[in-house]
């Protein structure tokens, strides 16, 4: 085995360069802001929108692009299905220098209001997972950074999108923990509940990896925040997987507000 490829440990899996397990990437690889979509397709999506873009790992869920908009560094990293492979993302890309994530993802709106197409901000999110139960109590929050909050907010004004900023709910199951019947109709009976529960709640929405992102990313310091195209209408029962490169934008953009703020914050 070359030593390249040669790991230090189990306990910290990655090369002796530094080239992360599950990622495939190192220091270097990856800017400080990254932006997290769960599909891999959507990473080319999201780096057509730079002025310079590249693919720099492509391992397992895990496709990564790097370039610039402006003269800011960005990365793109899909991050799967789900909080489990999605804390690894984040886990591994700290390691090698990020510090700023965007989720980019697609949701279910919970609330009347809010409509396919729309974008959905989180401030916070509901911990229905198991994985960000391994690193903290379940009374520690999952909330956003403020910082990233606003960018978000300042960046759908400006392209004139339709947004809402409020709470979601991160399940582990997007058939029966998000209310919907499984296999041959198979739905317990707190199943029907769930969704008026919520929306008495005044939650806006059901997605799969944000709260488990925003509770280990405030644990270690960093930045978080989550931006989803609204796919699907609880309420109305409809479905059209719209509003995906409004969202992308909307994400790209953030990190230019971010960088102008960082920079401004050195001065």
């Amino acid at each position: 085995m070359s030593s390249k490829k040669r790991f230090f440990s189990a306990d910290r899996p990655e090369t002796v360069e530094g080239r992360q397990y599950h990622i495939g990437c190192k220091r270097g690889d990856v800017a400080r802001y990254v932006l997290l979509p769960g599909d891999p397709g959507r990473v080319p999506k999201i780096g057509r929108l730079w002025d310079e873009a590249g693919e720099v790992a492509y391992n397992r869920e895990y496709r990564t692009w790097t370039g610039k908009v402006g003269d800011v560094g960005i990365s793109a990293c899909s991050s799967g299905i789900g909080c489990p492979s999605a804390v690894i993302a984040l886990e591994e890309l700290a390691r090698v220098g990020a510090d700023t994530f965007i989720r980019v993802g697609s949701t279910g709106a919970i609330q009347p209001n809010i409509k396919v197409g729309d974008l959905v901000i989180s401030a916070g999110a509901v911990r229905f997972e198991g994985t960000s139960k391994q690193y903290v109590p379940v009374e520690y929050p999952a909330v956003a950074s403020f910082d990233v909050v606003c960018a978000l907010i300042k960046a759908a004004k400006k392209f004139g999108y339709r947004y809402h900023v409020g709470i979601t709910a991160t399940t582990d199951s997007f058939y029966l923990g998000q209310g919907r019947p499984g296999f041959r109709g198979y739905s317990p009976s707190w199943v029907k509940d769930l969704i008026p529960n919520l929306r008495k709640a005044n939650v806006l929405n059901f997605e799969m990896e944000s709260s488990a992102l925003l509770t280990v990313a405030s644990l270690y310091g960093l930045r978080m925040g989550v931006i989803c195209a609204v796919f699907a209408e609880r309420e109305a029962n409809k479905f059209e997987p719209i509003g995906e490169e409004e969202s992308c934008r909307t994400a790209v953009e953030a990190v230019k507000i971010l960088s102008k703020v960082d920079k401004d914050r050195r001065i």
